[in-house]
Protein backbone atom coordinates (compact mmCIF):
# COMPACT_ATOMS: atom_id res chain seq x y z
CA UNK A 1 0.00 0.00 0.00
CA UNK A 2 1.82 2.90 -1.28
CA UNK A 3 0.05 6.05 -0.16
CA UNK A 4 0.75 9.89 1.15
CA UNK A 5 -1.35 11.57 3.79
CA UNK A 6 -2.54 15.45 3.82
CA UNK A 7 -3.91 17.11 6.51
CA UNK A 8 -3.46 20.67 7.87
CA UNK A 9 -1.91 21.64 11.73
CA UNK A 10 -3.66 19.79 14.07
CA UNK A 11 -5.81 17.50 11.98
CA UNK A 12 -3.85 14.64 13.00
CA UNK A 13 -2.32 13.15 10.56
CA UNK A 14 0.66 12.40 12.43
CA UNK A 15 -1.29 10.26 14.85
CA UNK A 16 -2.67 8.30 12.05
CA UNK A 17 0.61 8.07 10.15
CA UNK A 18 1.84 5.87 13.47
CA UNK A 19 -1.37 3.72 13.82
CA UNK A 20 -0.81 2.75 10.14
CA UNK A 21 2.24 2.33 10.33
CA UNK A 22 1.85 -0.20 13.19
CA UNK A 23 -1.38 -1.77 11.83
CA UNK A 24 0.01 -2.06 8.18
CA UNK A 25 4.03 -2.77 8.66
CA UNK A 26 4.77 -0.30 6.15
CA UNK A 27 7.36 2.75 6.67
CA UNK A 28 6.10 6.05 7.48
CA UNK A 29 8.48 8.38 5.38
CA UNK A 30 9.19 12.02 6.68
CA UNK A 31 11.31 14.07 4.34
CA UNK A 32 12.82 15.56 7.19
CA UNK A 33 13.74 12.50 9.02
CA UNK A 34 15.49 11.23 6.03
CA UNK A 35 17.43 14.41 5.03
CA UNK A 36 18.96 13.73 8.74
CA UNK A 37 19.67 10.56 8.20
CA UNK A 38 21.20 11.67 4.93
CA UNK A 39 23.55 13.95 6.34
CA UNK A 40 24.21 12.31 9.32
CA UNK A 41 25.10 9.16 6.91
CA UNK A 42 27.59 11.16 4.89
CA UNK A 43 25.96 9.90 1.94
CA UNK A 44 26.67 12.14 -1.62
CA UNK A 45 23.31 13.53 -1.23
CA UNK A 46 23.59 14.17 2.48
CA UNK A 47 26.63 16.08 1.87
CA UNK A 48 25.07 18.00 -0.98
CA UNK A 49 21.83 18.65 1.15
CA UNK A 50 23.60 19.76 4.27
CA UNK A 51 25.63 22.85 2.26
CA UNK A 52 22.41 23.79 1.53
CA UNK A 53 20.91 23.14 5.31
CA UNK A 54 23.83 24.83 6.88
CA UNK A 55 23.09 28.38 5.37
CA UNK A 56 19.41 27.93 6.19
CA UNK A 57 18.41 27.15 2.31
CA UNK A 58 15.73 25.44 1.08
CA UNK A 59 17.25 22.04 -0.08
CA UNK A 60 16.28 21.79 -4.20
CA UNK A 61 13.95 19.30 -5.45
CA UNK A 62 16.37 17.66 -7.60
CA UNK A 63 18.40 16.69 -4.01
CA UNK A 64 15.23 16.00 -1.87
CA UNK A 65 13.95 13.39 -4.47
CA UNK A 66 17.18 11.95 -5.03
CA UNK A 67 17.16 11.28 -1.12
CA UNK A 68 13.88 10.01 -1.38
CA UNK A 69 14.11 7.84 -4.68
CA UNK A 70 17.24 6.10 -2.43
CA UNK A 71 14.65 5.48 0.59
CA UNK A 72 11.81 4.15 -1.40
CA UNK A 73 13.96 1.61 -3.07
CA UNK A 74 15.16 0.11 0.87
CA UNK A 75 14.48 -3.26 1.51
CA UNK A 76 10.95 -2.13 4.19
CA UNK A 77 9.31 -0.33 1.77
CA UNK A 78 8.71 -3.37 -0.38
CA UNK A 79 5.22 -3.32 0.82
CA UNK A 80 4.38 0.16 0.97
CA UNK A 81 4.70 3.12 2.28
CA UNK A 82 3.38 6.20 3.84
CA UNK A 83 4.67 9.74 2.70
CA UNK A 84 4.62 12.47 5.49
CA UNK A 85 5.82 16.22 4.21
CA UNK A 86 6.02 15.35 0.52
CA UNK A 87 5.10 16.80 -1.86
CA UNK A 88 4.32 20.18 -0.78
CA UNK A 89 4.06 21.63 -4.55
CA UNK A 90 2.61 20.20 -8.02
CA UNK A 91 6.53 20.09 -9.31
CA UNK A 92 7.25 18.25 -6.54
CA UNK A 93 4.54 15.79 -7.17
CA UNK A 94 5.33 15.56 -10.63
CA UNK A 95 8.93 14.58 -10.20
CA UNK A 96 7.51 12.38 -7.30
CA UNK A 97 5.55 10.71 -10.09
CA UNK A 98 8.68 9.83 -12.26
CA UNK A 99 10.48 8.40 -9.81
CA UNK A 100 7.46 6.16 -8.81
CA UNK A 101 7.45 5.32 -12.12
CA UNK A 102 10.57 4.21 -12.48
CA UNK A 103 11.07 1.87 -9.35
CA UNK A 104 7.58 0.63 -10.23
CA UNK A 105 5.77 1.65 -6.51
CA UNK A 106 2.77 3.73 -7.95
CA UNK A 107 1.09 5.32 -5.39
CA UNK A 108 -2.46 4.06 -4.40
CA UNK A 109 -4.47 6.65 -2.71
CA UNK A 110 -3.79 10.16 -1.38
CA UNK A 111 -5.70 10.60 1.79
CA UNK A 112 -6.73 14.05 2.80
CA UNK A 113 -7.81 14.97 6.46
CA UNK A 114 -10.48 17.86 6.89
CA UNK A 115 -10.61 19.37 10.29
CA UNK A 116 -12.64 22.83 10.05
CA UNK A 117 -10.10 25.91 11.11
CA UNK A 118 -11.80 26.77 14.40
CA UNK A 119 -11.64 23.35 15.23
CA UNK A 120 -7.97 23.14 13.93
CA UNK A 121 -7.01 26.39 16.36
CA UNK A 122 -8.82 24.97 19.56
CA UNK A 123 -6.74 22.32 19.18
CA UNK A 124 -2.70 23.66 18.23
CA UNK A 125 -3.43 26.94 20.47
CA UNK A 126 -4.62 24.85 23.70
CA UNK A 127 -1.10 22.81 23.35
CA UNK A 128 1.08 23.06 26.29
CA UNK A 129 5.14 21.49 26.58
CA UNK A 130 7.10 20.89 29.82
CA UNK A 131 10.45 23.36 29.42
CA UNK A 132 12.12 20.10 30.92
CA UNK A 133 10.70 16.81 29.66
CA UNK A 134 8.85 17.43 26.88
CA UNK A 135 5.78 16.28 28.03
CA UNK A 136 2.45 17.38 26.48
CA UNK A 137 -0.56 18.77 27.71
CA UNK A 138 -3.61 20.65 26.54
CA UNK A 139 -5.71 23.51 28.23
CA UNK A 140 -8.90 21.49 27.21
CA UNK A 141 -8.01 18.05 26.43
CA UNK A 142 -5.38 17.23 29.11
CA UNK A 143 -4.63 19.74 31.52
CA UNK A 144 -1.97 19.03 34.01
CA UNK A 145 -2.89 18.32 37.70
CA UNK A 146 -1.50 21.72 38.94
CA UNK A 147 -1.59 24.44 36.80
CA UNK A 148 1.81 25.19 34.76
CA UNK A 149 3.75 22.54 36.56
CA UNK A 150 4.46 19.36 34.31
CA UNK A 151 3.19 16.15 36.35
CA UNK A 152 6.19 14.05 35.43
CA UNK A 153 9.00 16.43 36.04
CA UNK A 154 7.77 19.32 38.02
CA UNK A 155 8.98 21.45 35.96
CA UNK A 156 7.40 24.51 33.70
CA UNK A 157 5.02 24.20 31.09
CA UNK A 158 4.99 26.53 28.45
CA UNK A 159 3.45 27.33 25.26
CA UNK A 160 5.24 27.56 21.95
CA UNK A 161 5.09 30.97 20.01
CA UNK A 162 4.22 29.13 16.69
CA UNK A 163 1.34 27.27 18.95
CA UNK A 164 -0.52 30.48 19.73
CA UNK A 165 -3.61 31.57 17.74
CA UNK A 166 -1.95 34.17 15.49
CA UNK A 167 0.73 32.17 14.20
CA UNK A 168 -1.78 28.92 13.97
CA UNK A 169 -4.11 30.81 11.78
CA UNK A 170 -0.81 32.17 9.23
CA UNK A 171 0.23 28.52 9.72
CA UNK A 172 -3.23 27.42 8.17
CA UNK A 173 -3.36 29.90 5.75
CA UNK A 174 0.12 28.50 4.52
CA UNK A 175 -0.82 25.17 4.34
CA UNK A 176 -4.09 26.08 2.32
CA UNK A 177 -2.35 28.13 0.18
CA UNK A 178 0.40 25.29 -0.28
CA UNK A 179 -1.38 22.25 -0.24
CA UNK A 180 -4.64 23.34 -2.75
CA UNK A 181 -3.05 22.96 -5.82
CA UNK A 182 -1.88 20.00 -4.86
CA UNK A 183 -5.57 18.29 -3.66
CA UNK A 184 -6.23 19.80 -7.42
CA UNK A 185 -4.01 17.68 -9.00
CA UNK A 186 -4.41 14.26 -7.30
CA UNK A 187 -8.24 14.66 -7.38
CA UNK A 188 -7.85 14.77 -11.26
CA UNK A 189 -5.96 11.55 -11.25
CA UNK A 190 -8.75 9.94 -9.17
CA UNK A 191 -6.37 8.79 -6.18
CA UNK A 192 -7.54 11.35 -3.19
CA UNK A 193 -9.88 10.36 -0.98
CA UNK A 194 -11.15 13.06 1.60
CA UNK A 195 -12.11 11.96 5.48
CA UNK A 196 -13.91 14.10 8.03
CA UNK A 197 -10.98 14.30 10.36
CA UNK A 198 -13.05 15.98 13.00
CA UNK A 199 -13.94 12.52 14.73
CA UNK A 200 -12.40 10.40 17.40
CA UNK A 201 -9.08 9.12 17.12
CA UNK A 202 -9.79 5.29 16.30
CA UNK A 203 -12.94 6.61 14.25
CA UNK A 204 -10.64 8.52 11.82
CA UNK A 205 -8.58 5.19 11.58
CA UNK A 206 -11.88 3.02 10.86
CA UNK A 207 -12.34 5.01 8.16
CA UNK A 208 -9.01 5.30 6.73
CA UNK A 209 -9.34 1.17 7.04
CA UNK A 210 -12.74 1.01 5.02
CA UNK A 211 -10.70 3.05 2.07
CA UNK A 212 -7.69 1.15 2.37
CA UNK A 213 -9.41 -2.06 2.27
CA UNK A 214 -10.96 -1.37 -1.08
CA UNK A 215 -7.48 -0.93 -2.77
CA UNK A 216 -6.08 -4.26 -1.61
Amino acid sequence: MNLILFGPPGAGKGTQAKKLVDFYGIPQISTGDILRANVREGTELGFVAKAYMDKGDLVPDEVLIGIIKNRLKEPDCKIGFILDGYPRTVSQANALEVILDEINKPLDVILNLEVPNKKLIERISGRLICRNCGASYHRIFNQPKKEGICDICGDEIYQRSDDKEESVQNRLNVYKMQTQLLIDYYFKKGILVTLEGNKEIDEVLEDIKVVLAKLA
